[in-house]
């Protein structure tokens, strides 16, 4: 496939790493000279510099003959009419872009984004998309990452295993033999900066970060088992009334039984945001004062959530929530050189904003019918989800006996309102729901089972 990549920022750095890891013939177009440098000396893509919505930069970089134009530049507009350009001009097939002004998006302007008019086939909001991340995370407070599939009738769960966990020492054959009436796996295990598929046998020790899927009613269990276990937060602290921060309130008033005290440190932006909630108290101040935060009721707080647009205050502002009192502190980072740091800070989550954006445009990116898709453990790992068309070489087999590349584990299959794991004597049929787990040199040979083609006759 041949792709163009307007924008060489965070997010089309991590598209462009993706693609050309996966053999892809990738160009990035950025007016940054510095930025087009770095990615050409880092990654195996061509680089053009110029504005990426100019019709003589893209024809440059190869849109003539693309199969796919994304556009990930910090602007909007730009994002927008490159699109257009690739679609009126070079008739480029697959357009995908970021919109971050929610304005585009309201549902009033349902029709802009269609071949009548703006001709995107995928929209991007960055910040909707964290923001929905963040929602999840609050439903599943003792994971580190968590991400629903098939409709949220399966989950995948990232638990840290500690030197109090029950399952301590056991391992995957042990644990699933103790439990098997609890519908769940162990796919992948994170042991000292390793990712790897464990083998029935292998041992879970205290520092691991295991990656496991729950069919959706067995979550609290399955958390328990772990000893992971923790209360959903019913008082909440929100740093930062940025659209962010303003989205996961407006979601937190809806839940009901939830208490939420918002802080921004800008005056305009903190009457918006007073504006457009209804129970949420909204507070004036810097998320860095010790007084404003108690003013917050941080003391008495169940979860501190930071979401300015500035790491270091975000991290900052989780350290001083934790010291006055907060019992969790998620926040999120944009720079990755900071997740070292992590444990040091007693920091609970991080949510990496690229890592989610670049999560959902590979789920549009992906051959195959790919339905569902999340990148794990710092882009080392992705779980995918798939249908089983009737050209696929999964139909027909046994699941318990299924033979799969290296470096792939099944997570579940779904069958209707039905969930079945590894140990379950099933075979997989048309139309089932697979999840899967792949290393990610091994992500392409997932992709290759979900093929609509039919090159397997």
């Amino acid at each position: 496939m041949k792709a163009i990549v307007c924008g060489a920022g965070r997010v089309g750095y991590g598209i462009a790493r993706e693609l050309a890891a996966e053999g892809n013939s990738v160009t990035v177009v950025d007016w940054s000279r510095e930025l087009i440098d770095k990615i050409t000396t880092d990654l195996d893509v061509r680089g053009v510099v110029g504005h990426g919505s100019h019709p003589d930069v893209l024809e440059k970089a190869g849109v003539a003959d693309a199969d796919l134009l994304v556009a990930v530049t910090y602007s909007d507009e730009t994002n927008m009419v490159a699109c257009q350009v690739a679609h009126s001009l070079f008739e480029t097939p697959t357009r995908i872009a970021r919109v971050r002004a929610q304005s585009y998006l309201d549902k009033r302007w349902g029709d802009l984004f269609s071949q009548g008019a703006l001709p995107i086939d995928v929209t991007i909001s960055p910040e909707l998309e964290v923001s929905r991340s963040i929602l999840q995370r609050l439903e599943t407070p003792g994971a580190f990452a968590t991400a629903p599939f098939a409709n949220s009738r399966v989950q995948l769960l990232g638990l840290t295993v500690d030197e109090t966990s029950p399952v301590a020492g056991s391992s995957r054959d042990q644990i699933l033999e103790l439990f098997p009436d609890l519908g769940f796996d162990i796919l992948g295990i994170h042991r000292d900066k390793t990712l790897f598929i464990p083998e029935g046998g292998d041992p879970l020790m205290p520092g691991d970060d295991v990656y496991v899927s729950l069919a959706a009613g067995h979550v609290k269990r399955a958390l328990d088992v772990f000893g992971r276990s923790v209360q959903r937060a019913r008082r909440v602290v929100i740093i930062g009334a940025g659209n962010i921060g303003l989205y996961v309130a407006r979601a937190l008033e809806r839940v009901g039984g939830v208490r939420v005290r918002l802080i921004e440190g800008d005056k305009a932006q903190a009457e918006r945001a007073a504006d457009a909630l209804r129970r949420t108290v909204v507070l004036h101040g810097d998320g860095l004062d010790r007084d404003v935060l108690r003013e917050a009721g941080i003391e008495d707080s169940e979860l501190a959530l930071c979401l300015t647009n500035d790491d270091k205050v975000n991290l900052l502002s989780a350290v001083m929530a934790k010291r006055e009192g907060a019992a969790r502190a998620l926040c999120l980072v944009n720079d990755q050189a900071f997740n070292p740091v992590k444990a040091a800070l007693d920091i609970d989550v991080f949510i990496d904003p690229r890592a989610v954006t670049v999560s959902t445009i590979l789920q549009h990116i992906r051959r195959g019918r790919i339905t569902g898709l999340q990148t794990l453990a710092g882009g080392a790992a992705e779980a995918l989800e798939g249908v089983a068309l009737s050209t696929s070489p999964l139909v027909g087999k046994s699941l318990k006996n299924l033979d799969l590349p290296e470096g792939v584990a099944v997570g579940a299959v779904v069958r209707g309102d039905k969930v079945f794991f590894s140990r379950d004597a099933v075979k997989i049929e048309e139309n089932d729901r697979v999840v899967f787990f792949a290393l990610k040199a091994s992500v392409p040979k997932v992709e290759h089972m979900f093929r609509v083609s039919l090159e397997y006759f």
